[in-house]
């Protein structure tokens, strides 16, 4: 990143003395929550942010987030007969208005292709920043990912498939599209 873009992210994070997790009782739901929903550092500048997403958006998405969640993942191999693929769950969730991210394509393919991905696209929420003033920003968004059988056990009945059978791992180029589910080109995309 550029110098200005460093120094902006420094100008928060340097106050960051110590990683909050290592003093949170993961065992406390109430406190992961409290943890999820602060912050180690102050509320940006409406002009900080806009200065990082004209770099990086994730940047910017992540200055003014802070440690909330970008998205979660959820497995739709574990769904009932008829959702348990990536297409058809992916085509209900169109039918219901659902917009997907299509950078990379609709589904990201593993180079294996065991794994495939997809998410729907951030909705737009109003922010307020550090000098009160307002933008509708990019919020979170939810990735979908099936994990499929490993060869060895493609011919396993279904009631004893575990997840040792299935593909484990993560893609970074598969990551990379699926991030741009908060980028302004996916979500002003009709």
């Amino acid at each position: 990143m550029s110098s200005v873009s460093q120094a902006i992210i420094h100008s928060y994070t340097d106050s960051v003395l110590a990683d909050p997790v290592d003093s949170l009782d993961m065992h406390d739901p109430k406190a992961v929550d409290f943890y999820l929903h602060s912050s180690s550092w102050s509320m940006p500048s409406l002009d900080d942010y806009e200065n990082l997403a004209s770099e990086s958006e994730y940047a910017a998405w992540a200055i003014y987030n802070r440690y909330y969640l970008n998205h979660f993942t959820m497995s739709v191999h574990n769904l009932k007969r008829d959702y348990n693929t990536l297409a058809s769950f992916n085509d209900f969730l169109e039918r219901y208005g659902f917009r997907l991210n299509d950078s990379g394509g609709k589904i990201k393919k593993s180079p294996d292709g065991l794994l495939l991905q997809s998410s729907t696209v951030a909705e737009m929420v109003l922010a307020e920043f550090a000098n009160g003033e307002t933008k509708m920003i990019p919020g979170s968004y939810v990735e979908f990912a099936e994990r499929k059988l490993l060869e060895p056990f493609r011919f396993l009945p279904e009631n004893e498939i575990l997840p040792i059978h299935r593909r484990e791992g993560f893609e970074a180029a598969n990551a990379d599209k699926i991030f741009e589910s908060t980028y302004l080109e996916q979500v002003r995309r009709s």
